[in-house]
């Protein structure tokens, strides 16, 4: 008998057992059940069995929190549930709230890679402050690698949520890398394009739109833009990617299936992807924009005040991007920028969201993520504290939006600005 079975059999039995159970992963400390039936579960017996820390609802999910051999225990309920790991029954869900199945979603994309993420946070932030305190130049070699060793899950995030997001959707993980390194490859990145070509013409001219079109896809223009470090963009195709591959394994012979299936939604998928999902993401963003320059004209403190409530929410869907040439473009043009500025309240209300969470919680797993993430946060790194402990526990994400958005006017009313780019959290102090 395996060293967690009798713990997975009580497990299984508590939570309604294996009919009552439609879906399993896990995460760095949780067994997260979908489960057909919640009332069916004994909350008090799990929560009193040895080997279990205690058990949470939330975002749809029961689950039960394990502690650091999660991934022990998980090997040992899967057999009982008739589970390959990582997927989910074919029986039927009980119907869930749009936010609760969203917040499923994004969760379920991002367990997986929260732990380094927080730990790339804390080198990206430990570097810097290294250098500001001159204990070493940013130009040194050493700078230079530890750098790169903090950025580069950041730079090439389309990769680790496409292997993720590709388990969450039932696309083949491997299938949902390439989808993320392609969408990372240099030569099609929109600086890349622009810097080595003219523009062949111009799609939306004189119209808030208006899109330089470099490259066409056999006549279709493409609206080109920098995939790397995006979020959206990979999870919407591999999605997509998924449909494509559960059609083609439909018609496609035996025979072949095993290399043209891939072919076929990669040839499907990404063009679709680079032809239609990132053009909405790009006017999605621009439509955010030039709306808080238009309140601005009237309201400086209103405007501020969008941008600090919605900021987390505009990072979640990638949509924050529509600021940077507004901020690029006010920074060369006349010194400062007081557009974005708001934002930077939003990076210390999370911080402090997560202090809180640290402070008050009895869970001994959700201190432990909350630190590292607390740390990271204040160097300017919230995401691993959105997706992994603000967002899954919905109020907290709430109180900080909230809070963001209080910053947010109060910087607006007061028109703080910012004088040269670059640095997040602490480090925006100095610009």
């Amino acid at each position: 008998m395996g060293k967690y079975e009798e713990l997975a059999r009580e497990i299984v039995k508590y939570v309604g057992g294996r009919d009552n159970v439609t879906g399993l992963t896990h995460c760095i400390t949780r067994l997260r059940f979908k489960l057909a039936d919640e009332a069916a579960a004994n909350d008090e017996a799990l929560k009193n069995m040895e080997g279990v820390v205690t058990v949470m609802k939330s975002g749809g999910q029961y689950q039960v929190v394990i502690g650091n051999h999660v991934g022990e225990v998980y090997e040992e309920v899967c057999p009982l549930l008739d589970l390959e790991k990582g997927e989910e029954t074919a029986k039927p869900e009980k119907k869930e709230k749009l936010f609760d199945r969203f917040v499923d979603t994004i969760s379920g994309i991002f367990q997986p890679i929260l732990g380094i993420m927080a730990a790339c946070g804390m080198v990206k932030g430990l570097n810097t402050l290294f250098a500001v305190l001159g204990l070493y130049p940013d130009t040194c070699g050493g700078y230079l690698i530890i750098n790169a060793v903090g950025d580069a899950l950041f730079t090439f995030l389309p990769l680790f949520l496409g292997y993720t997001s590709a388990k969450k959707f039932g696309l083949k993980p491997m299938l949902g890398l390439a989808i993320g390194a392609i969408m990372c490859y240099p030569a099609i990145q929109a600086g890349s394009i622009s810097a080595s070509m003219a523009p062949l013409y111009t799609l939306f001219e004189g119209t808030l739109f208006e899109s330089p079109v470099y490259i066409t896809f056999f006549g279709l223009p493409v609206i080109s833009m920098d995939y790397t470090s995006t979020v959206i963009p990979v999870i919407f195709i591999v999605y997509f990617a998924s449909k494509c591959e559960k059609l083609f394994n439909k018609f496609v012979p035996d025979l072949v299936k095993f290399f043209f299936v891939p072919m076929l939604t990669l040839l499907v998928a990404l063009p679709a992807g680079f032809l239609v999902i990132g053009p909405v993401a790009t006017f999605a963003s621009t439509i955010i924009a030039e709306t808080v320059l238009t309140i601005r004209s009237f309201s400086p403190m209103l405007a501020g005040a969008i941008v600090g409530f919605t900021w987390q929410i505009l990072v979640i869907f990638g949509l924050h991007w529509g600021f940077i040439p507004v901020y690029i473009n006010n920074i060369m043009t006349m010194g400062y920028d007081n557009v974005m500025m708001p934002f930077f309240a939003c990076t210390f209300a999370t911080s402090a969201v997560v202090l809180a969470i640290f402070i008050k919680t009895k869970d001994r797993k959700l201190k432990e993520m909350a630190l590292p993430n607390f740390i990271s946060g204040i160097f300017g790194v919230t995401e691993p504290a959105i997706y992994g402990i603000t967002l899954p526990l919905k109020k907290p994400f709430i109180i900080s939006c909230i809070a963001g958005g209080i910053g947010g006017g109060f910087y607006g009313f007061f028109n703080f600005r910012k004088f040269m780019m670059g640095g997040m959290g602490i480090f925006e102090f100095p610009a």
